[in-house]
């Protein structure tokens, strides 16, 4: 669809899933070479394909593609987290841009760098996520194999590409890539959770039913998954209701309760139980975000899989 139709589309969507991240990439291959003005469909079911079948993935791994033009495609389920970056998939939403941008590669097409500011602006200002490094992210900036944060060094693609919008380094996108999308904001985006929120929870049922209201009498009208975050705005018995401004509910029986949380120290090492006594398997950066799913003797789960880390370098925000 064009930007535009991608707008109103975007607006219509109820993403019962919190989204704190915009990941950037690009696809390498298919390349410029490969698009002939027609066959958007036939390159998007061709990745499916290869996600799919090559990388033994349920679905295509990002949620959106853009395109040489400039159109765009949904992919993935914007209730489900990319597979796109190893270790940084939650809560995130992935935007594969179609083309090479390595340097001596493709050259950008205005339409198509016109078209993902417009996108990227979109879902910021859909999800409130604030025009920074600790929230924009490009996949150069994680180590392949453990995941862990480096902003470029060790074991890493190129990707979105060494020409992506000036350069794939954080001080290229600190210097070309966000500033011309604070041009495409409209109000202020500071991440601050909506004062009628009343807690976050998680999904721990493998789907959740959304309904219409607070009884399983009312129709369904959607899914969340296993370990989705989801925003509480209100309560009625056993029932919570995920939206600020539309009749959603599941049922909380199949919720529990989570702390969100941001990093307060430059680099804490994630364990695969909670002391030190387990291996690093990870680790996340000064104000990146995350959410505590467990506690226990003063370490915090911040997934559904065992990664820990020490409560002493977090600051409960909500």
């Amino acid at each position: 669809m064009p930007v535009a139709a991608f707008k109103t589309w975007l607006s219509g969507q109820d993403i019962a899933r919190t989204v704190l991240f915009i990941q950037q990439h690009h696809t390498f291959s298919p390349a410029y070479c490969h698009f002939d003005g027609q066959n958007h469909f036939a390159l998007q079911q061709s990745m499916k394909h290869h996600h799919v079948t090559n990388n033994g993935w349920s679905d295509i791994g990002q949620q959106l593609t853009i395109f040489p033009d400039g159109k765009v495609a949904t992919g993935r389920s914007m209730e489900r987290a990319p597979a796109c970056i190893f270790g940084n998939n939650r809560h995130a939403v992935c935007i594969e841009n179609v083309g090479f941008f390595d340097e001596h590669q493709d050259v950008m097409n205005p339409a198509q760098e016109e078209a993902i500011l417009e996108v990227t602006a979109a879902l910021c200002q859909k999800f409130n996520i604030p025009i920074t490094t600790d929230r924009i992210v490009y996949h150069h900036w994680f180590d392949l194999s453990t995941g862990v944060r480096t902003n470029g060094s060790g074991s890493t693609k190129s990707c979105p590409g060494t020409n992506f919008f000036g350069g794939n380094s954080l001080d290229n996108c600190q210097n070309h890539f966000l500033p011309r999308l604070r041009q495409k904001i409209t109000g202020p985006l500071d991440g601050v959770p909506p004062a009628a929120l009343q807690f976050y929870g998680w999904v721990t049922a493998n789907r959740l039913n959304i309904r219409k209201g607070p009884k399983a009498s009312f129709d369904i009208i959607g899914q969340s998954r296993l370990g989705a975050v989801l925003r509480i705005y209100d309560q009625k018995e056993r029932w919570y209701k995920i939206s600020n401004s539309k009749e959603e509910w599941v049922y909380g029986n199949y919720v529990q309760k989570i702390h969100r949380a941001t990093v307060n120290t430059d680099v804490l090492n994630v364990r695969s139980g909670p002391s030190t006594q387990f291996h690093v398997v990870g680790a996340v950066l000064q104000n990146q975000e995350v959410f505590a799913y467990e506690e226990k003797d003063g370490w915090s789960r911040i997934g559904i899989d065992q990664q820990w880390v020490s409560n002493h370098f977090l600051d409960i925000t909500s």
